[in-house]
């Protein structure tokens, strides 16, 4: 049922993309419904998916039972009057476990974050469960790209700040780069199989959470996800070799990291995609506390074929590039990985840049800290020793030694330097339904 999940996001992702060009409005809602029902032959579960597209493209497919009315007119009084119902059967609900029910949670959650202007509900109306969800964006970025349709971000960064950062002094959003766009050869088996014209992938990344305001903070990379997107913007799940592989054709020594290695399902940031656990044997002070950070890097499909424009047949392209993407990566393998080197080097040289300044930093304070307890030791002024104990609030200059290490750490590492760019504001301020946008690029 997720495949055709996925196929009713691409059909509705390509029809928004059809009216992008007629300068018509594309955000809306869309309502994924999974449901129950008791027949003689034994329970089957059904899936409608609703949309409020101001035109309707076909009717509910059977043969498949309506869902509770209740439920259409929760989503209509949010949207407006539906514009697609599709509705489609799993004749053995027993297929329906917690892990496809994740599957599913994850799947949509990955749309999401690349189709930030479309509000995505999840319910569950099932025998033993009944749940909902909403994916909501709170922060959305703007990413324009060259003679193609801007892309709607998710950024929205729910980790909680460090305890030392002042209220509404800490980024709630990330900062997505737009990287370079790689042509690729289409391999002579999916050229027999009809896939012509011009395929190429456009690289995104995105660094979360955003320090850019703490320039002394100190940092550590956890995490990498690669996130693969079809030309219709619907993500491309499933497990993948070529990604798999990928970081033994990495160069982790220019990268700046110790060794990078495939993750398990249970570390998804996002539920998606492959992810990479980064590790690293030297990190600075372990007593000073660094900000884990993770880095998002989205790979966009984009083809072009003059000769096809009906949506079926965009639609059949489609599923023919996802059935040959690792044979289409693999017959790529030299420049996909030069080209993820080039882009995760560029993202991270910041960050190596920012620990060559901290090194520069932990050595100053190292020399202030042990000239001023030089200076206190040494004296033979019991007035100024005490006074200066006393400030620190400690008993001896042992205690001193650590309560100036502390003070100085605090004051350096938490340096606050406002930048317009960030987003700042208190979320949990907002109003309902209010929303950030930024154009970043």
């Amino acid at each position: 049922m997720s495949r055709e999940i996925q196929q009713v996001l691409r059909l509705i992702m390509l029809t928004g993309k059809q009216k992008q060009r007629r300068v018509l409005k594309t955000a809306g809602g869309l309502l994924v419904l999974l449901w129950t029902e008791t027949e003689l032959s034994g329970q089957k579960i059904n899936c409608t998916v609703l949309s409020d597209l101001k035109e309707r493209m076909f009717p509910c497919v059977g043969p498949c039972p309506e869902p509770d009315p209740k439920e259409l007119s929760a989503f209509t009084d949010l949207y407006g009057s539906l514009g697609l119902l599709l509705a489609f059967q799993m004749k053995d609900a027993r297929h329906c476990t917690s892990e496809w029910r994740a599957h599913i949670e994850a799947f949509l959650r990955t749309f999401s974050l690349a189709n930030a202007e479309i509000n995505v509900h999840l319910k569950f109306r099932l025998s033993q469960l009944d749940s909902q969800q909403e994916f909501k964006v709170k922060i959305k970025s703007n990413v324009v790209q060259a003679n193609q349709p801007s892309l709607k971000l998710d950024v929205t960064c729910s980790r909680k700040s460090p305890l030392c950062v002042n209220k509404g002094r800490w980024c709630q959003g990330g900062h997505p780069v737009l990287g370079g766009r790689l042509p690729l050869s289409i391999p002579p088996q999916a050229m027999d199989q009809g896939l012509l014209g011009e395929l190429s992938v456009q690289f995104v990344t995105l660094l979360s959470p955003c320090v850019l305001q703490y320039p002394n903070a100190a940092t550590e990379l956890t995490h990498i996800q690669v996130l693969v997107y079809s030309p219709s913007n619907v993500p491309i799940s499933g497990p993948s070799g070529f990604f798999q592989t990928l970081p033994a054709d990495l160069d982790c020594q220019q990268l700046g990291l110790d060794r990078l290695h495939c993750s398990s399902f249970k570390d998804l940031m996002h539920g998606g995609g492959t992810v990479y656990a980064v590790d690293q044997e030297n990190w600075d002070d372990p007593e000073q506390e660094s900000v884990q950070q993770s880095l998002l890097v989205f790979l966009f499909l984009q083809h072009s074929d003059p000769f096809i424009s009906h949506l079926i047949d965009i639609m059949a392209t489609e599923v023919l590039i996802e059935h040959h993407l690792e044979d289409i990566l693999n017959n790529n393998r030299q420049a996909v990985t030069t080209a993820l080197q080039t882009e995760l080097r560029n993202t991270l040289t910041a960050q190596n840049h920012r620990k060559k300044h901290q090194d520069k930093l932990h050595s100053a304070a190292e020399v202030i800290i042990s000239s001023s307890l030089s200076i206190v030791s040494s004296s033979s002024n019991m007035e100024f020793r005490n006074t200066c104990l006393n400030r620190m609030k400690v008993h001896d200059t042992r205690e001193l030694s650590a309560s100036l290490r502390e003070s100085l750490w605090r004051v350096t590492s938490w340096k606050f330097i406002p930048r317009g760019s960030c987003y700042s504001t208190q979320m949990d301020e907002l109003p309902e339904g209010d929303e950030l946008c930024r154009t970043e690029i």
